[in-house]
């Protein structure tokens, strides 16, 4: 029960380092961002509507109507793909991916080293 107390405070001590971190900070204002931008937002329930229509089209045999509306599913994903916002977002998510495989790597290797040394 006290290394279970330990390891948690120790975890709580990373997670709070992690969370300071700048990259860390950059990736969650940019997606609050995103998150909080309506014109994204429009976009996304643009992309939803025109992907349900071709569906529709499909099912009743419109083949037309279904080009048309994978056409305009696409225009409006490459719009949104393109958006300054969603662009600084992917940046900053390759980022804190990076840094966070890179912290998870290290513990890992720590993590075995003191398991080989105690093995022997």
């Amino acid at each position: 029960m006290l290394e279970d107390k330990a390891l948690q405070a120790e975890l709580d001590k990373l997670t709070a380092l992690i969370e300071e971190n700048e990259i860390i900070i950059r990736f969650r204002q940019i997606e609050k961002r995103v998150n909080d931008n309506q014109q994204l937002a429009k976009l996304v329930e643009e992309i939803k509507e025109a992907q349900k229509a071709a569906v529709q089209y499909e099912h009743y045999d419109k083949p037309e109507a279904k080009r048309q509306a994978v056409a305009l599913a696409d225009q409006l994903t490459a719009e949104f793909d393109n958006h300054p916002l969603v662009i600084a977002y992917r940046e900053q998510l390759v980022e804190a991916n990076d840094l966070l495989q890179h912290l998870t790597h290290k513990i890992q290797k720590s993590v075995n080293d003191a398991l080989e040394e105690s093995a022997e």
